[in-house]
């Protein structure tokens, strides 16, 4: 079974706009019960880009809460249960890596012990990919003021692999790609007026792996 789902979102914020599109490719079945558990892993790496610790924990905290809670294990316990596998020079770097570490004699087992059902691998990050504009502050005599406008443009593109522990397949992705441009307007006082793409890429994110890993339950 293999099939894709593209979802658009326009998240309007009371501080500025969003758009955000959300795409989810299944590659399996899933199903999950209350005394399974789910772990959530960002990528980090020391010689490339790495996946912001905020951005992994906005979507535990939101899988953790709300309708459908899902049981989380700590990165760093999971990552404690199977040492040495997640070691800094040792550890995956990549969702394709996770494949030959599960292969790992004694892997299996640690995973069961835990009774961690699924894995998601979060990949990306958020960028400025523009900015511009002009901002003056003065102080005088008889007091000060911001004059001017300047801008700057956010991407947040986001992935995540969710694999099935106990099968040991990929069950399949989603990717969340969100941009915004924030403003910091200046009129006696500056005034900020921001996108937070990031904040959108994870809730629609978090809100897609949740369905995705409770499935036709």
């Amino acid at each position: 079974m293999n099939h894709k789902v593209i979802a658009v979102f326009l998240v309007v914020l009371t501080t500025g706009c969003v758009t955000s599109r959300i795409e989810q490719t299944r590659e399996a079945a899933t199903g999950i019960t209350a005394d399974e558990a789910m772990v959530i892993l960002g990528r980090a790496t020391y010689s490339e880009r790495q996946t912001e610790k905020s951005f992994t924990d906005c979507i535990a905290n939101i899988l953790a809460k709300g309708p459908n809670p899902i049981r989380l294990i700590p990165d760093k316990e999971f990552k404690d249960n199977l040492y040495p596998w997640f070691e800094p020079r040792t550890a995956p770097t990549s969702a394709d890596e996770l494949g030959r570490l599960f292969a790992q004699p004694g892997v299996q087992d640690r995973i069961n012990e835990a009774n961690v059902r699924y894995l998601a691998w979060i990949d990306g990050n958020t960028v400025t990919v523009d900015s511009g504009g002009s901002m003056s502050c003065t102080i005088g005599t008889f007091g000060g003021g911001c004059f001017g406008m300047s801008y700057w443009e956010e991407d947040a593109s986001y992935e995540a692999s969710i694999w099935d522990l106990r099968n040991l397949v990929s069950a399949g992705q989603i990717s969340a790609d969100a941009n915004g441009t924030s403003y910091l307007a200046g009129l006696i006082l500056p005034i900020p007026i921001l996108a937070r793409p990031g904040n959108a890429a994870c809730k629609g994110l978090a809100k897609q792996l949740r369905e995705f890993v409770i499935g036709d339950q």
